[in-house]
């Protein structure tokens, strides 16, 4: 069975741009044994996108899982090659497996997470 989940939205990209703030703010908070869901909704509420805290926090989760390491991030001026890989996964632009070798059950963990999240954008916007 394939799951196809819809291509994110002009608006849906709004929230998506905002993926290395979002990844940069939960892995600050997973550093520091903080609460990351209350992170991220600290971050998108003022995008009225507070709902779509426990979505990026699988997303987040699950992608780290698949690393096999911790999610690494970038600087003010740089992205990460972890940050431009999961933007590229969430928007569609590389494939998966073409990128992370991980454990079949990680790997479908993490499609799902994925796909799940372009549906929660596209539902937003």
């Amino acid at each position: 069975m394939s799951i196809v989940a819809p291509p994110l939205s002009p608006s849906s990209r709004g929230i998506a741009c905002l993926l290395p703030t979002l990844a940069r703010g939960w892995r600050a908070a997973r550093d520091r044994h903080a609460c990351t869901q209350q992170r991220l909704h600290r971050l998108l509420a003022p995008h009225h996108a507070g709902m779509l805290a426990p979505v990026f926090d699988s997303l987040m989760t699950l992608y780290e899982t698949a690393l096999g390491r911790a999610f690494r991030v970038g600087t003010v001026t740089a992205l990460s090659a972890d940050e431009r890989m999961l933007i590229d996964l969430l928007d569609g632009a590389r494939p998966q497996r073409a990128c992370i070798t991980c454990p079949e059950g990680a790997a479908r963990a993490l499609h799902c997470s994925l796909c799940s999240t372009r549906i929660m954008l596209a539902m937003l916007g």
